[in-house]
């Protein structure tokens, strides 16, 4: 009989898988879907970086602060979560309209938001995190890095608020964290992951961490791929300039875990990063007015 407590210790400390010859195939493309976006990037000059220095940049702060100081005597009585889900709600949606970039929400109506699923994204900036506040009409939690708790007023929303934290470094400490979120999927809340494991450094989808779909598989649930389109040109890595831009969020089919077992974790992990990486590669569609 397996040893449930050091399968659930081991099964976030894998390596991340190297990338299949398909995946590769599928990345091909995304040089020239980056070697536009660079292009473009060059339209953003001394004003655009001046506005996004003294204006965008110290707005996103000022509402994180009165949003998460506001939220705070809220948070005591907030026994399922809805009002601060609520508050980040708001701040997301301030935050995209501030910085000019609308999200498309494509795919959504092919889900029934009613059943609970794990929502796998792929992660290129900062601001993932508020496009999904903003574009995603339900409640849910977010798995986060240990790290992010250590952030002022950030950190106190994310205990408060029940999202999931793993210390990457040490999985074994983040067993009843994870065991407790099994439970909550199976109570009907849905969660978002990024299966990359952190922020991609140069745009391109990063091998996933077979790991983070242990929690679909053990609470049965389907798994839905979203791809985020535009962020990582918006705001990537190592700057704090915004390159105003519209987004699009692009979400797939649900991907089934009935009937798997952790065996399948590394099969499970390539599909869903498979259909990401198709979805992210679609080319953009006009919108018909």
């Amino acid at each position: 009989m397996e040893d449930k407590t050091v399968e659930d210790k081991t099964v976030w400390s894998g390596r991340p898988r190297p990338l299949s010859s398909e995946a590769q195939t599928l990345q091909m493309p995304e040089t020239a879907h980056n070697s536009e976006a660079s292009t473009a990037n060059r339209k953003y000059g001394l004003l655009s970086r001046l506005r996004s220095y003294f204006i965008f940049d110290p707005l996103i702060w000022l509402y994180t602060v009165v949003f998460g100081l506001t939220s705070i005597p809220f948070g005591f009585f907030d026994k399922d979560g809805r009002i601060l889900h609520g508050f980040a709600r708001a701040w997301s949606k301030l935050i995209l309209k501030t910085i000019f970039s609308p999200v498309r929400v494509i795919g959504l109506e092919k889900i029934d938001i009613s059943r609970t699923h794990v929502y796998a994204v792929n992660h290129a900036s900062a601001l993932d995190i508020p496009v999904l506040y903003a574009s995603l009409p339900f409640q849910f939690r977010i798995v986060h890095k240990k790290e992010l708790l250590s952030y002022p007023v950030i950190g106190w929303h994310l205990k408060r608020s029940g999202q999931v934290c793993v210390d990457q470094q040490n999985p074994a400490r983040s067993v009843g964290q994870i065991k407790s979120v099994v439970r909550t999927l199976k109570n009907g809340m849905p969660l978002v992951i990024f299966p990359e494991g952190g922020r991609t450094a140069d745009g391109h989808i990063q091998p996933f961490l077979p790991g983070a779909f242990f929690m679909a598989i053990k609470a049965g649930v389907d798994i839905v791929p979203i791809a985020l389109v535009g962020t990582y040109e918006l705001l990537p890595m190592d700057t704090f300039h915004i390159k105003c831009r519209p987004l699009e969020m692009r979400v797939g089919d649900p991907i089934s875990t009935q009937g798997l077992t952790l065996r399948n974790l590394e099969s499970l992990s390539a599909k869903v990063q498979k259909e990401i990486e198709a979805l992210y590669q679609e080319p953009r569609r006009e919108v018909v007015v």
